[in-house]
């Protein structure tokens, strides 16, 4: 039985490394490849792939976020996150969104095949190193914990937390979103006031704490933003 498989990683010499590897084995067909959260679940609605291979940390929506949607949609979807990160509240933030399994980006490509035929027959997977953060996380389950402001937030404010933090306007966001900025403001006083933060810079700083955007993230945004077109649909002029 062939494993159709969904890779979804903002680095392109990654997702080239990683789709020529998946090459060598026989029972394996790469169907698509996504740079950010929203085209991994758009892709994922659109081909429904036997295995998502995803990263967390991806700009415009996080592999979370986007885990959290497809496994919503789909619940016998198995999503498998290669990360970087090894921190327990990544680990179990991915796993409470419905992942199957969780690997270091250093691992091996025999390790990696073996997650994902393990995911593959609904088995849970996680990296040697990190099968101490869920045991402990289980010991003590029954343990009273403070709730994670970020969980009172809903899908749509996540979604506003992590363009922000990544550099984008009201505006920007509003055309992304197709919604009106006003919507746009009336989301970030909410999810600021959610949060006990008092700015965007405060929920920016919020945002890399928690591994939902990254240090380079912002340039991106700006980057975007300097080849988009005037509102006359003209360039920006040259400085004399």
């Amino acid at each position: 039985m062939t494993i159709r498989i969904l890779l979804a990683d903002d680095h392109r010499i990654v997702r080239s490394g990683i789709a020529a590897l998946l090459q060598k084995e026989r029972d394996f067909e790469l169907v698509a490849e996504a740079d950010n959260g929203q085209d991994a679940v758009r892709l994922a609605r659109q081909l429904r792939p036997d295995v998502i291979l995803m990263d967390v940390a991806m700009p415009g929506m996080n592999g979370i976020e986007a885990m959290r949607r497809i496994h919503a949609d789909e619940p016998g979807m198995k999503c498998l996150c290669l990360s970087v990160h090894n921190d327990n509240r990544m680990v179990l933030g991915v796993i409470d969104a419905g992942a199957m399994g969780y690997l270091m980006k250093d691992c091996s490509f025999e390790e990696l095949v073996r997650a994902i035929r393990s995911v593959m027959a609904s088995q849970i997977y996680l990296s040697t190193e990190l099968v101490g953060i869920v045991v402990e996380k289980y010991r003590n389950r029954n343990a009273r914990v403070a709730p994670d402001p970020f969980s009172l937030l809903t899908p749509r404010e996540r979604e506003m937390v992590q363009l922000f933090s990544e550099g984008y306007s009201t505006g920007r966001i509003a055309g992304k979103l197709c919604v009106s900025a006003k919507t746009v403001a009336t989301h970030r006083q909410h999810i600021l006031k959610k949060l006990g933060i008092g700015g965007i810079a405060e929920l920016t700083r919020y945002a890399i704490r928690e591994g939902l955007s990254t240090l380079d993230a912002p340039t991106a945004a700006a980057a975007s933003a300097a080849r988009a077109p005037s509102a006359r649909g003209r360039p920006p002029a040259k400085a004399a």
